[in-house]
């Protein structure tokens, strides 16, 4: 794994275990933890998906910048789409 993608792995797990700690008062220790993983690889999709939209947008507005409108257009229509297929808003 590079480092980004621990940084991102230590973001979802510190999250993850916030949340967690609302699910400590179940008595079921295995629900517990299913929940715990559950909440920590949603937040770790998240945080993935998050990274690649804001690079996409670094770029549409560089394009932009460049007064490449068309490959700006492009590749904010694919961020779009990839905001859409995950959920997860730009």
């Amino acid at each position: 794994m590079n480092e980004r993608i621990k940084e991102l792995a230590l973001q979802a797990r510190n999250y993850a275990l916030d949340e967690k700690r609302i699910y400590e008062r179940m008595h079921n220790t295995e629900q517990c933890m299913e929940e715990y993983r559950e909440v920590y690889n949603e937040k770790f999709a998240e945080l993935i998906v998050r990274e690649c939209l804001e690079i996409a947008k670094n770029r549409e507005d560089e394009f932009e910048s460049a007064g490449l409108l068309e490959q700006s257009n492009a590749v904010g229509n694919v961020a779009y789409r990839i905001s859409r297929q995950f959920g997860v808003k730009r």
